[in-house]
């Protein structure tokens, strides 16, 4: 029963994910308002959050799942899903760090807005994101029916 629940959250943790990435992505354009940054940064550190939740249920599920730790760590599918993770994670860091930098200087300046180019490199990252985190779950799908490289 505990591996149903955590299949669950996991799930709909990823979601989640997927939904704040396209909020960010939507919020992140030229023109960018002041108030608006102060929203992509919530936004921002709840995409952190559920980020790091879904590495512990993602441990979870490893290490109390159903299928057992030893399924996966022999499984190079798995390891893949799990770099296209880390990939994503490196990905997100830039835009967290300029996110963080907009935020600050909005909170002095409630009319600022980012530079276009800072704007435009970070739609990049989150494009580069988005395009690593399609690959998460095909990786998945396979790790679940037990395809192996």
């Amino acid at each position: 029963m505990l591996d149903l629940w955590l299949a669950i959250a996991h799930h709909l943790i990823i979601g989640g994910l997927v939904a704040i990435l396209a909020m960010e992505f939507a919020l992140i354009r030229p023109g960018i308002t002041g108030e608006e940054v102060m929203r992509l940064r919530r936004l921002d550190r709840m995409y952190g959050s559920l980020a790091a939740l879904i590495l512990f249920i993602g441990i979870m599920r490893v290490t109390n799942g159903a299928k057992g730790q030893e399924y996966y760590m022999h499984n190079m599918m798995f390891w893949a899903k799990m770099a296209a993770f880390a990939a994503v994670g490196l990905l997100s860091v830039p835009p967290t760090f300029r996110i963080y930098y907009w935020w600050q200087a909005a909170r002095k300046d409630p009319v600022y807005s980012p530079p276009f180019e800072e704007v435009n490199r970070v739609r990049g990252f989150l494009k580069a994101e988005a395009a690593v985190f399609i690959l998460i779950p095909i990786f998945a799908a396979a790790v679940a029916r037990g395809i192996t490289l």
